[in-house]
């Protein structure tokens, strides 16, 4: 099986990648967890943490990795393992110590855990994570993980931050940071261009129509709603493999990105229209109260809420979908009546959206569907 480092040297060679020193720190970091993992089955050596600008390489490298490896491992998107956190955690209930049995559990079944795009921002998921990655560490899991920012920086102005505080102790002590942070960003580089991405001006016709068509040539099609676990979608059409929405449909409603895998996990490609612009100049922040009636600002109990824009909260329900469907190899066709580095230039979520306008500038092309998907070990 080739290593981590023969890997990234074929693809120099073979496939047309580019050199990039960021991107050979990382895979030498990576090749030492690799032969450490393989020399010595009882120690744990150092996870490695790969973090940086979007479209460096950090997915593609990790997978890489995880595809080399000959000890048990599982590689997922970081919302998908949430996901599974909380649904063990509630099977759970009631038995001593919790966490600790979740990490034993997971132990037995791997070695290896590789998360994609960690990232936190919501409270009950810090306080879970401040226990987990200790718990996780102490069963000798080893970690590797991709993400947008370093550790200290995760949940930087999250709510009760200092729940968190032990999870990102946890993964400075156990993991080998780096910077992957070259200055190419790789999703760019030249393709065959495939359209799925239309501006559509005020009273011209919609080219959807015709996309649905030709995506769901000889199925059935139904303009039925969706039926998910817990709520129905609206939808214009739908056949066996490709659903088409509006934008209101799958982002103004209550969403979670539990709904999201289970769309990926349904059909094979997705068509959202009418989807506005996106940013818009964030609204002043305001002071989140300890009590319903107070009046004046106290010390204890405040705190300041971020200074959201009109649609993001729509917005990161897009982001959500978009990172499912990238993740997942599922093409997501838009029609919006912006360009698409229009579509969000203004707002509080100006970071996180670069990650999502990478990704869809990258579905804008024929290799989008014939990346290599993560297995499984």
């Amino acid at each position: 099986m080739p290593s981590p480092l023969a890997r990234y040297n074929h693809a120099l060679e073979h496939l047309g990648f580019h050199s990039d020193e960021a991107q050979r720190q990382a895979v030498m970091a990576l090749q030492n967890c690799y032969a450490e993992l393989h020399a010595s089955p009882a120690r744990a050596p150092l996870g490695v943490y790969l973090w940086g600008p979007v479209g460096r390489g950090k997915t593609w490298l990790m997978d890489q990795f995880q595809q080399c490896l000959e000890v048990p491992s599982r590689r997922q998107h970081f919302h998908h393992f949430m996901q599974w956190v909380h649904r063990r955690l509630f099977e759970l209930s009631g038995t001593p110590a919790p966490l600790q049995a979740l990490a034993a559990g997971l132990a037995d079944e791997v070695r290896v855990l590789c998360f994609d795009e960690l990232f936190v921002n919501d409270i009950g998921d810090a306080i879970i994570l401040g226990g987990l990655f200790q718990a996780l560490f102490s069963h000798n899991v080893v970690l590797v993980a991709t993400s947008n920012q370093p550790p200290d920086q995760l949940y930087a102005d999250g709510f009760n931050r200092e729940r968190f505080l032990p999870a990102i102790a946890a993964l400075n002590a156990n993991m080998q940071v780096v910077a992957v942070a070259g200055e190419q960003d790789h999703r760019q580089h030249p393709g065959r261009a495939h359209t799925r991405y239309w501006v559509r001006a005020a009273g011209q016709a919609s080219v959807m129509g015709e996309q649905f068509q030709q995506l769901s040539a000889g199925q059935s099609v139904s303009s039925a709603p969706v039926s998910l676990e817990h709520r129905s979608i609206a939808v214009v059409r739908h056949s066996p493999s490709v659903l088409w929405c509006r934008f209101a449909d799958l982002c103004l409603q209550p969403l979670a990105a539990s709904d999201y895998i289970a769309l990926c996990d349904r059909f094979q490609a997705l068509l959202i229209s009418d989807v506005p612009r996106l940013g818009s100049p964030p609204r002043p922040s305001r002071i989140a109260r300890g009590t319903e009636d107070g009046v004046e600002r106290v010390v204890a109990g405040d705190r300041v809420l971020p200074a959201l824009s009109v649609h993001d909260d729509a917005v990161r329900r897009f982001i959500a979908l978009v990172d499912e469907c990238y993740d997942r190899h599922v093409p997501l066709y838009l029609e919006a009546e912006v360009e698409l580095t229009a579509l969000y230039t203004e707002g509080a979520l100006t970071f996180a959206f670069r990650r999502t306008l990478s990704r869809l500038q990258e579905m804008q092309l024929e290799r989008f569907v014939t990346r290599d998907l993560p297995t499984a070990r």
